[in-house]
């Protein structure tokens, strides 16, 4: 179809196999790219590409550690041989961290096991796909962040400085890969309100917090303070995170880089 977003295109999405690395993945090979789903979980990856093969799509899998810099290497060289290059990079891994618990009870551990997880698999994933980008064909690095980055909650510290740091991470990157057409942008979603069935770790991340307010965690996202603290009043859903990068990864957004697309639903107000 002439009117894909995405026609020829070769799309790497780490965490592929997860709700909202799987959800983009679908988007994108609608919209005609060649998409490569690499995570840890191959049955996870393989059941997207099932469904992305059965739609009419195009996808390939591998078993990558976004931790491993040798593996990721390797992915994206391998992937760029065998495609001809690499136009468009998601790293949707998610890494656990904890929500509720103030500074006094905070182990150190427990603050930085986001800040190192998603920091370290950010700048791995980027310096892998980027020496396959840009020159004759432009490329687009697009980076997932949290509310967290700005918000004035207590409890989340490991989280906002992990959200924070993505963020300005993708800042500079965008001003240093800009000379050779790469574009890099940040997603900042809220809470996906349909991310649990989906097979998302919300339901972990946010149970603590339901548990003591003696709601469930669909409750909580759907009815309770999250959905209510936004000026939309709800949260954002697969699709539209989907629908979105879709947009950013397409040439429709060519004249953006540097910027954090705010899907807070109004949570924030840039």
């Amino acid at each position: 179809m002439s009117g894909q977003l995405l026609k020829d295109k070769n799309a790497v999405i780490y965490g592929g196999g997860g709700a909202i690395g799987g959800a983009v993945a679908r988007a994108f090979a609608r919209e005609g790219a060649r998409v490569f789903l690499a995570g840890r979980t191959k049955a996870t990856l393989d059941a997207v590409a099932g469904e992305i093969a059965a739609a009419g799509g195009t996808a390939q899998t591998a078993r990558v550690d976004v931790l491993d810099q040798r593996a990721v290497d390797e992915h994206a060289a391998g992937v760029a041989a065998a495609a001809g290059g690499i136009d468009i990079a998601l790293n949707a891994v998610s890494f656990p961290h904890d929500q509720g618990t103030p500074l006094a009870d905070l182990t150190l551990e427990e603050f930085m096991r986001p800040v190192d997880g998603f920091l370290r698999a950010q700048f791995l994933t980027s310096k892998a796909v980027a020496r396959h980008m840009g020159g004759d064909r432009s490329g687009v690095i697009l980076t997932l962040s949290e509310p967290g980055a700005k918000l004035a909650v207590g409890g989340i510290l490991g989280h906002a400085v992990s959200a924070a740091g993505k963020e300005a991470f993708s800042r500079a990157l965008a001003a240093e890969l800009a000379p050779a057409g790469v574009r890099v942008i940040g997603i900042r979603p809220h809470a996906v309100v349909d991310a649990p069935a989906a097979g998302s770790y919300t339901g972990e991340l946010f149970e603590k917090i339901a548990a003591a307010a003696g709601v469930s965690v669909r409750e909580l996202l759907e009815g309770g303070g999250m959905a209510q603290g936004t000026l939309l009043g709800r949260l954002p859903t697969l699709a539209e995170v989907a629908e979105t990068a879709t947009f950013l990864a397409s040439d429709r957004s060519a004249a953006m880089t540097g910027a954090i697309v705010n899907m807070s639903a109004g949570a924030l107000v840039d």
